[in-house]
C-alpha cells in the first residue's frame, strides 16, 4: 500500500518502552503529527536523524506538531537508545511490523549484500493533520538518506 497526500492516515496504536500506548487518532482535533519511520536503533544515520529531530523539537512544538518515531526494534532496545540520547519524543515499537507495512514503509530485505536484515522499516516521514489527513509523504529507498526536514516543517507551517 502506498499512501499519498490527501489519504486518510491509517490509525494505529503502538507502545513505547514504558508500556504507554500512543494511538494516532488520539491526536485528532488536537495536534498535527509527524511520523518518522527509521530502520534500526544504534545506527549512525538513524542517530543523526533522531538527534536532529530532538534538537529541533521547539520548532515542531511551535508548529503544533507531535513527533512519533517508529521502528521494528523491541521497546527495551529503544528505551536504552532513547535514554542515551535523551530523545524528547516517543519511540514506538512496531515489533510485529504491522504499522510499517500499513504505511508502505517496509523493506522485505534491507541491504541484503551487507546485513541481510529482513523486515525492517524504511526511513520515511509522514505529516498527518489534525483531521487525520496525510499532508506529506516521503518514503526513502536509500536508508543512508535523511528526510527533508525543511519540507516537513513547511508542510506544518501551511497547516498553522
Amino acid at each position: 500500500m502506498s499512501l499519498k497526500v490527501g489519504d486518510i492516515a491509517p490509525d494505529f496504536s503502538l507502545k513505547n518502552a514504558n508500556n504507554e500506548a500512543f494511538t494516532l487518532s488520539d491526536f485528532r482535533g488536537k495536534k498535527n503529527v509527524v511520523i518518522l519511520f527509521f530502520p534500526a536503533v544504534g545506527t549512525s544515520v538513524c542517530e543523526k536523524e533522531l538527534c536532529s529531530t530532538r534538537d529541533s523539537m521547539k520548532d515542531y512544538e511551535n508548529l503544533d506538531a507531535q513527533v512519533l518515531a517508529i521502528s521494528v526494534d523491541g521497546p527495551f532496545a529503544q528505551k536504552l537508545w532513547a535514554d542515551k540520547h535523551q530523545f524528547n519524543f516517543p519511540l514506538l515499537s512496531d515489533f510485529n511490523k504491522e504499522v510499517s507495512q500499513l504505511y508502505g514503509a517496509f523493506y522485505d530485505v534491507w541491504l541484503p549484500d551487507k546485513f541481510n536484515l529482513k523486515g525492517v522499516s524504511k526511513r520515511a516521514a509522514f505529516v498527518v493533520d489534525k483531521n487525520g489527513i496525510v499532508q506529506y509523504v516521503e518514503v526513502l529507498e536509500n536508508a543512508g538518506e535523511e528526510p527533508n526536514y525543511n519540507a516537513i516543517k513547511e508542510t506544518l507551517k501551511k497547516l498553522s
